[in-house]
């Protein structure tokens, strides 16, 4: 047991490195490239090399630029659809949990029916309806992915509602909200933000699936459009889908190890 309690931190570390040096690599992307991604910056087609660090693509654009502020772009979408989602979760979850009969009945009803929903293809539907700017998308991928956060912040209510100290606070006469936000809140945390990670993580995969598409804003870099534009160079320039591939599955792999620690250090230390 030592030793499982020992290993499970690493993953937060891993993954927070892992994120970390994204994070700065898209923060300080015009210091470490002096490319922009969408102009010319040699022959297309050309090989990594030190001038070219991933090398080009098939319009001769640097491919370390169009990574560098691709992870900029693609961890704030993360972040603000995770955020979102968890926001809409805490809302509807709460609301749920502390209602009893009808109200808790017709939210959960509404949030299975909109968890059953295809959740990527309705993305698309929105965005190919309403347009495909990048505000669009943050909104849509955060406001479709708050049922998973509702259904757990449900059950924390109920887990906690039912404790003691709850009913000594409504004996004292604190409301509903005030226990939600003094007493339910700080011990849900743990498992909210491992939530939120999830849902950054599902986020940040769903908009590289729309800019794979060809669906994403075209206005700026993206980790999708740049696979989207290498799957028809797979053997001539891999470096052109390794690079972005390898982009996404470290991002997507941090935020999950992050939650995973989150929920076993919240198994391992057991509700309070």
């Amino acid at each position: 047991m030592s030793s499982a309690r020992q290993s499970r931190p690493s993953g937060a570390v891993i993954g927070m490195a892992v994120l970390g040096g994204l994070a700065a690599c898209g923060a300080a992307a015009s210091w470490l490239t002096p490319h922009d991604p969408f102009a010319v910056a040699a022959a297309a087609l050309a090989p990594p090399s030190a001038g070219h660090w991933f090398g080009t693509d098939d319009l001769g654009r640097d491919v370390f630029a169009g990574v560098a502020y691709g992870a900029r772009n693609s961890l704030y979408i993360g972040a603000v659809a995770g955020l979102i989602a968890g926001i809409l979760g805490v809302a509807i979850g709460g609301a749920a949990g502390l209602s009893v009969g009808l109200s808790d009945h017709v939210l959960m009803r509404t949030t299975e029916f909109v968890q059953a929903l295809p959740r990527f293809f309705l993305i698309v539907l929105i965005v190919s309806l309403f347009g495909s700017s990048f505000t669009l998308i943050v909104l849509v991928l955060g406001c479709t992915a708050w049922p998973a956060p509702a259904r757990v912040f449900r059950a924390q209510v109920l887990a906690m509602t039912s404790r003691d100290f709850v009913s000594a606070a409504r004996a004292a006469g604190s409301g509903e909200a005030g226990i939600l936000r003094r007493h339910v809140l700080p011990l849900a945390a743990p498992v909210l933000a491992a939530q939120i990670s999830y849902q950054a993580g599902g986020a940040i995969l769903a908009e590289a699936g729309l800019s794979f598409l060809g669906l994403g804003d075209p206005s700026i870099m993206s980790w999708g459009t740049m696979l989207g534009s290498a799957q028809h160079f797979v053997r001539e320039a891999w470096w052109m889908s390794l690079f972005p591939g390898l982009a996404v599955m470290l991002t997507v792999l941090g935020c999950n190890l992050i939650a995973d620690s989150l929920v076993d250090r919240r198994n391992v230390a057991g509700p309070r």
